[in-house]
């Protein structure tokens, strides 16, 4: 019997030790596992609520309540333009869904499930998905014809930024010149689409860019009188710098200054003056010029 409890006994000492060692090893995962959670919320820092949306949603459709939801977004990683939770926008900050204005927004550009939404891709409240909503204040929109070499071999889509270069006669000898005229226009559309989902290269025929009004008068002038030609750039960066390029300073040719020619007067000949009848006659008798 005193066996018996003694074998118990010693069974029951080693289940509490493997009790101890297991809770012991349960307690340090389980702290490691914090220790690394707080290490991975220390490098992403706070988290706030933006709307994303929950389908895919095209060009023109309209974006409802139905079509959105909240995700957690690191706070250090937001987008200037995406839309929050209300409860955490700041002043001056713009609701996705205002309470004051009831009208629907509409989709400017193609988004896929889980895009965070931002402002420049839909309308503001009650605006329509056409060209105007993509003007800025004081803009307006200029179709610019193309074929395939002039219009970057239609790789150029809504939302790019292009140069703008112009070729054609100038000068009084009428010699053929290419200049930079506007730099980093914006696309709002090709052809007759305004979005940019398509994906693909499309031989275009025309291609509407937005440009103030002093912009559009000097685009349409020189589509007036000569030829325009698209470059595409990386963003909408404004350089100052003036590009023109004719035909001597592409192939390196250096005119020669014109020879000027001195114009040598006639040596000036006076001849003695007499008096006849009145009047002062010349003689044939040579003499020095006073005058």
């Amino acid at each position: 019997m005193r066996m018996v409890f003694g074998l118990v006994l010693v069974f029951g000492f080693a289940l509490a030790g493997a009790a101890v060692y297991l809770t012991q090893n349960y307690f340090k995962q389980t702290q490691a596992a914090l220790n690394h959670e707080r290490e991975m919320r220390a490098k992403i820092g706070p988290m706030v609520e933006v709307y994303v949306v929950n389908k895919p949603k095209k060009y023109g459709d309209t974006l409802t309540k139905d079509d959105v939801q909240l995700i957690y977004w690191p706070q250090n990683a937001l987008p200037e333009t995406i839309f929050k939770d209300p409860e955490a926008l700041k002043d001056g900050e713009a609701v996705l869904f205002p309470e004051d204005n009831l009208e629907p927004r509409f989709v400017l550009r193609q988004m896929e499930k889980f895009e965070p939404i931002l402002a420049e891709k839909v309308t503001e409240p009650g605006e329509t998905a056409g060209l105007t909503g993509q003007l800025g204040k004081g803009q307006g929109a200029f179709a610019i014809k193309v074929d395939v070499a002039s219009g970057v071999s239609g790789f150029v889509q809504p939302g790019d930024f292009v140069d703008v270069y112009w070729t054609g006669e100038a000068g009084d000898n009428n010699a053929s010149m290419t200049r930079l005229i506007e730099t980093s226009l914006k696309v709002i559309a090709v052809d007759q689409k305004a979005d940019d989902g398509s994906g693909g290269a499309t031989v275009a025929r025309t291609v509407t860019v937005a440009a103030v009004r002093e912009q559009v008068a000097r685009l349409a002038q020189a589509a007036a009188t000569g030829k325009l030609a698209l470059s595409l750039v990386s963003g909408a960066d404004n350089g100052d710098a003036m590009v023109e390029v004719d035909s001597n300073s592409l192939l390196g040719i250096t005119e020669a200054p014109a020879e000027v020619v001195a114009v040598v007067e006639p040596e000036k000949v006076c001849y003695i003056k007499t008096r006849k009848g009145g009047e002062l006659v010349d003689t044939d008798i040579p003499t020095a010029c006073t005058n």
